[in-house]
């Protein structure tokens, strides 16, 4: 476990001793070698003088986070720190964290138990000023002095109160093998039962009766989790609906519940790519560990650079070695080259609030949680770790796509009786309003058709208006269900979008059991698009093997799709599998010169 106070020591060490911070050799040369050689006898000196004398030096944080002393401020001091706090709100999009006790440089000084009170009566002031409420995540003494009193830091969640349906929104893939104790787990956090040991928390999140019988998911679904601004758990043990769970809460979960097992696998990838996860929760089965589809599922998070975090499930069906057994195993996996994860272990409430932490700041710490849905054990250091896990991007990022054109990513239809075509999916860029008007393709001819989007339903609940990033569906009446598709987008009519049948893309090939050459098929994902694809040239080479990298230009064999420049790319074939990014598109024209080429070249073959 890292407490704050050794973070922080570690954390501003760079500081003090980065480059230049040394005396130098009197402007003499040195070789490389000696240079090295000296400074591990200088760091080995200076670790003994530490272990000699057995004193820490005074603990500190980044300068950067919030460092508060709030006692008695005058009133022009509150405006100016209320006005502080609805920046920082602003900035981390409804939330932020307080360390009170911490000096501006970063130094852990504590206050003693009446300034503590006092300042944090004072940010409680500031929070209600603003619309927000505080939660306490944690206190701890520190030793800056020993002759003082004890003195203490605190840490603080504050977070907006929810006002017209504008609540923080996470989305979390849940990956893993079959059987691994996906659903079940989603049941248990949603619905507020713990499971009764043969599966019947997970049966409110299947969609198909096969799944009922069988229970194995085989289709994506979504569960919500709600926070409110109190860091309290709001799920269905005490609102009876999806709206009154979004009424009530700050912060929103929204998992996305994937196959675990292999047949499904086209399913999975579609929801990783299409679904745009903020992070994805892998669950490993403690009797069974590392199986099936588990390295292959933290493979896909890790090439879509998905932030990943684990749970170990069903830790009530074995002995404690059997558990840490899985975690010794998952802890080499993630360590290995190829990874290069830093695992931490949670075991306490202490750990779950440094987890969410860092995890959001680095993305080489991955968390482990062991838990039981059945038992219930550990089950609140997962929430802990939801509850205070930071949004990736910030509120100028936000900004700056809701300021671009509409485009809606098309990833599910429904026929609703009374109601009509409804699509789902996410809203990639700009703002969706009730009543907007937008063009909706490529269809098979590569053309738009003009719809217009009725109501709006975000979380199972009525909204008027949709923001980029936001997953939603939209009701678009009477419009013919059959000229729609999954992969299809929707667009403002100003941007005039441009579709391709051929596009290049710099790839690298991650398994291939022979060769990768001109001719071969895959199954390509980019986004929410999925299709078969020809490869129809590798630049500068005549074939590819595992581990290469070309540059290669598909042809999809059916329809022309919309794609962006830049999106990342996963395309795999039996147990071929590689990634990359979309590099050039196509025009239809040049797609038709080099289809005539193409066709040339046969006839004269």
């Amino acid at each position: 476990m890292v407490d704050l106070a050794e973070s922080g020591a570690v954390l501003a060490g760079h500081g003090r001793h980065g480059p230049g911070s040394g005396s130098g050799n009197n402007g003499k040369k040195t070789s490389k070698k000696s240079r090295t050689r000296r400074g591990k006898r200088g760091r080995r000196r200076r670790n003994k003088k530490n272990n000699r004398n057995n004193k820490t030096p005074p603990p500190y944080l980044p300068p950067e986070v919030a460092n508060l002393k709030l006692v008695n401020p005058t009133q022009y001091r509150f405006e100016h720190l209320a006005t502080q706090l609805k920046w920082r709100l602003q900035e981390g999009r409804g939330e932020a964290v307080y360390q009170i006790g911490v000096e501006d440089n970063g130094l852990l000084v504590g206050l003693t138990e009446a300034d503590m009170k006092a300042s944090l009566k004072t940010l409680k002031r500031m929070a209600e000023k603003v619309g927000a409420d505080i939660t306490l995540l944690r206190e701890r003494e520190v030793d800056y002095d020993s002759d003082r009193n004890t003195r203490k830091i605190a840490e603080v969640l504050v977070r907006k109160v929810p006002d017209d349906q504008q609540f923080l929104d996470l989305r979390v893939a849940v990956l893993g093998n079959v059987d691994s104790g996906k659903s079940t787990l989603l049941g248990v956090l949603t619905q507020g039962e713990l499971d009764n040991g043969r599966g019947r928390a997970r049966l409110n999140l299947f969609r198909h009766l096969h799944e009922i019988q069988t229970g194995r998911t085989s289709s994506i679904s979504f569960e919500i989790l709600g926070f409110n601004s109190k860091g309290e758990v709001v799920n269905y043990s005490e609102s009876r609906t999806a709206e009154e769970i979004c009424e009530s809460s700050s912060k929103m979960i929204t998992f996305i519940d994937l196959a675990g097992h292999h047949k499904y696998l086209k399913t999975t990838i579609f929801g990783l790519t299409s679904y745009c996860p903020d992070f994805a929760m892998l669950v490993v089965s403690a009797n069974t560990g590392i199986a099936g589809t588990t390295r292959e599922h933290l493979g896909l998070a890790m090439a879509l650079k998905v932030p990943i975090f684990i749970v170990v499930s069903k830790v009530d069906l074995c002995f404690r070695g059997t558990v840490e057994r899985t975690v010794r195993q998952l802890e080499r996996v993630l360590k290995q080259p190829g990874c290069n994860k830093v695992p931490m272990v949670v075991s306490n409430p202490d750990d779950a609030v440094t987890a969410a932490q860092q995890f959001a700041q680095s993305a080489c710490i991955t968390p482990i949680f062991t838990l039981s849905s059945v038992s219930g054990e550990s089950l609140d250091l997962l929430k802990v770790f939801l509850n205070i896990l930071p949004p990736l991007s910030n509120s100028k990022e936000q900004e700056e796509l809701m300021q671009q054109l509409t485009e809606f990513q098309v990833d599910e239809i429904y026929s609703v009786p009374d109601v009509g075509t409804v699509v789902g999916g996410t809203l990639y860029s700009g703002v969706c309003r009730e009543g907007e008007r937008l063009v909706v393709g490529p269809t098979d001819e590569g053309r738009f058709l003009r719809l217009k989007v009725g109501s709006i339903q975000r979380n199972r609940s009525a909204c008027r208006v949709l923001r980029a990033g936001q997953a939603a569906t939209l009701a678009l009446g009477n419009f013919d269900r059959s000229l729609l598709r999954k992969g299809m987008v929707m667009v403002s009519p100003k941007m005039n979008p441009t579709i391709c049948c051929q596009f290049e893309a710099a790839i690298v090939l991650l398994f291939h059991a022979k060769t990768f050459r001109r001719g071969s098929q895959v199954t390509v994902h980019v986004g929410n698009v999925r299709q078969t694809a020809t490869v129809e040239c590798l630049h500068g080479k005549d074939e590819l093997r595992t581990g290469e990298r070309a540059v290669v230009r598909f042809r999809f064999i059916k329809h022309p799709e919309y794609l962006r420049l830049g999106a990342k790319l996963l395309f795999r074939e039996g147990v071929t599998k590689g990634i990359g990014h979309v590099a050039r598109l196509l025009p239809p024209s040049q797609n038709q010169d080099q289809n005539q080429i193409h066709d040339q070249n046969l006839q004269e073959h």
